[in-house]
C-alpha cells in the first residue's frame, strides 16, 4: 500500500521540477553564464546516481536525483534558449 502511495508523490514531485527549474533559471542568470561545465557535471552525477539507485532498489534517492537532473537541465536549457 505504501508503495502506491510513494510512486505517483514522486512523479509529481519530479514534474514540479520542470517549473521549478525554469524559476531558477530566470532569477540566476548572472550564475548560469559561469556555471556551464558544473552544471553538465551535475547532471552527469545525478544521472549516475539515479541508475545507481534504481539497481539497489532505493526510491528515495532515485527520485532525488532525478529531481536535481530535471531542475539542472532546464536550468541549462532556458540559458541556451536565450
Amino acid at each position: 500500500m505504501q508503495e502506491m502511495i510513494k510512486i505517483p508523490v514522486g512523479i509529481v514531485f519530479l514534474v514540479l521540477g520542470i517549473p521549478f527549474g525554469n524559476f531558477l533559471a530566470k532569477i540566476t542568470k548572472e550564475e548560469l553564464k559561469t556555471g556551464q561545465k558544473c552544471f553538465k557535471l551535475i547532471i552527469i552525477a545525478s544521472l549516475v546516481g539515479s541508475v545507481i539507485s534504481l539497481i539497489s532498489g532505493n526510491d528515495i534517492l532515485l527520485f532525488t536525483f532525478l529531481f536535481i537532473m530535471i531542475v539542472t537541465s532546464r536550468s541549462l536549457k532556458e540559458r541556451k534558449k536565450k
